[in-house]
């Protein structure tokens, strides 16, 4: 196990590394110039120009810039934003809780819908299969802007339900008001959750043993609770990890969507202004929040499936 996290952690470092260089390049290889906002659109003077410039380094060779970045970052200092004026970590802290409560609220409904609707197509073959076939096969192909737009239309402004704006106060106010992103959010990854637990869950009841057990007179719950649910749990954990940590990218569409004050609408909107420090912190925790996740599911799989060991190099 001790050498297992070790591994794994150097890799999460190196990945880190690779990751920020290449987002630190690619901002910067972007059209455009961040000094032009800076300025308002205003017409000014080439010392005036030159002098912001020399403020938020932007003069400096790009090694450099990132030397400077990446050293600052290792101290939690993510830079200060071109567009608020304020330190990239403190607007970044003040927005995680609406993105970890849309993010935890959208799991939840992934996990039940997905597990659910699965296990019941894997159960009952035929007609309501084929229900929950067609209906998570369009889930999974509807993109998570479509879905909101048509949350929006029903629940918010026909139905008049659920607030289409804003991210509440106070716990139930909050869970009112994230109800319709979540379920945006959620949509397409519960139907391809689905559709996993369905495919691992059939591998499972054809096997001899199930068969056996089946032969020999155990109840069909019984059967199901005890070899089938429980062998199948192993790659529908890998993908309930994976669907987390995508959780964390596909959160700026929907929190765009529905006006919510969250990490991933500060992102949309720094990547528009060409706030390089905010576009770089960003990116840069998705892609921790990502490996993370993965490592996670890593160390909990050998306790869903014995059969997988850190020390024979069995879970990846």
């Amino acid at each position: 196990m001790a050498r297992f996290l070790l591994r794994r952690l150097a890799g999460i470092v190196a990945t880190l590394v690779v990751t920020s260089f290449a987002v630190f390049g690619s901002v910067h290889l972007a059209p455009g110039d961040p000094a032009s906002f800076l300025l308002g659109g205003r017409s000014a003077s080439p010392a005036a120009i030159a002098a912001i410039r020399a403020q938020y380094h932007l003069d400096d060779p790009f090694l450099v810039q990132y030397v400077k970045w990446a050293g600052g970052v290792l101290t939690g200092d993510f830079g200060r934003s071109v567009q608020f004026r304020q330190d990239v970590a403190g607007l970044i802290l003040a927005r995680v809780p609406t993105t970890l409560w849309l993010v935890g609220y959208a799991t939840v409904l992934i996990v039940i819908a997905g597990l659910a609707l699965g296990a019941l197509a894997a159960l009952r073959p035929g007609t309501i299969d084929r229900i929950v076939l067609t209906g998570t096969a369009v889930a999974t192909a509807t993109p998570s802007f479509v879905a909101a737009m048509a949350l929006i239309s029903v629940f918010s402004l026909r139905l008049g339900w659920f607030p289409a704006f804003g991210n509440g106060t106070g716990f139930g106010d909050r869970i009112w008001h994230l109800t319709l992103p979540a379920a945006a959010l959620a949509l397409t990854f519960a139907g391809l959750l689905a559709r996993i637990t369905r495919a691992s869950m059939l591998e499972e009841l054809g096997r001899e043993h199930v068969e056996v057990s089946r032969a020999r007179g155990l109840a069909g719950r019984a059967v199901v609770r005890r070899h089938v649910i429980r062998n199948a749990l192993g790659p529908i954990a890998t993908v309930i990890g994976t669907v987390v940590a995508g959780l964390l990218v596909a959160t700026s569409i929907v929190e765009t969507a529905f006006g919510l004050a969250g990490v991933g609408q500060l992102l949309v909107g720094s990547v528009t202004v060409k706030d390089f420090p905010v576009v770089q912190a960003v990116s840069l925790l998705v892609v921790l929040g990502f490996v993370t996740a993965n490592l996670l599911v890593d160390l909990v799989l050998p306790l869903i499936d014995p059969r997988l060991s850190h020390a024979k190099g069995g879970a990846r």
